[in-house]
């Protein structure tokens, strides 16, 4: 009987509600209103700024979105949730940056402002991004899901947020460096190709495969599409 009564116990105490997360919740807004304010006195795009950073953030834990999991689901669970969302936002940026390139070189035609931006398909960049997967795929997140991680608690990212900001430093200061190494590596601008609406049309046409391709995948591997 003893027995029993302590087993309920325990059922009992595993059954409690957990502490209310309401004041803290209230606080933190409060917190993130105040600082607001105190931004508009230093200026007034800055307040925008702080509040597009806390609804990114806030959609980003909530939508666990992490563009580790794109690359890795796919081959472990078969899942291409994440890597469909991951092409959704590429397109939508895609239409938004086409935009705004478009209008700045149409508005000063003889500038060379598009491609300055533009980065060669070189020895850095392959290094680079090999160095990226590994990484990402052992630290378990990347960028963004190293920040919202950090910001749940996880030690182990905290740890590799570390790590992420001296590469990044280590990076930028041999950046002459690597510069050297893309002197004849060429550049692929497709506007120089197909045209302004041509490229974006191209574009479209490579996410909307892609993303057909992950539903296929799934189906294949899961038997049905989320």
């Amino acid at each position: 009987m003893s027995e029993i009564k302590t087993s309920s116990e325990r059922v009992r105490k595993s059954k409690k509600s957990k502490t209310s997360q309401i004041p803290y919740a209230i606080l933190v807004t409060i917190l993130i209103i105040a600082f607001g304010f105190y931004l508009a006195q230093k200026g007034s795009k800055l307040p925008i700024f702080w509040g597009f950073g806390i609804a990114f953030g806030y959609i980003l834990q909530r939508s666990r979105f992490c563009f580790t999991a794109a690359f890795r689901d796919p081959c472990i669970t078969g899942s291409t949730s994440i890597t469909r969302a991951v092409l959704v936002a590429l397109a939508v940026a895609s239409i938004g940056f086409w935009a705004i390139k478009y209008s700045s070189v149409m508005a000063n035609p003889e500038s060379n402002m598009a491609m300055s931006s533009v980065t060669p398909i070189g020895i850095p960049l392959i290094i680079g991004a090999v160095m990226f997967g590994i990484g990402m795929v052992i630290a378990g997140g990347c960028a963004s899901g190293t920040l919202m991680r950090v910001g749940e608690g996880f030690t182990m990212q905290m740890l590799s947020l570390v790590f992420f900001v001296v590469g990044s430093v280590l990076g930028a200061h041999n950046m002459n460096f690597w510069g050297k190494l893309n002197t004849n590596a060429p550049k692929i601008f497709l506007p120089n190709v197909f045209g302004w609406f041509g490229a974006i049309v191209v574009q479209a046409l490579i996410i909307i495969l892609l993303y057909i391709a992950a539903v296929k995948w799934q189906e294949k591997k899961m038997g049905k599409s989320e």
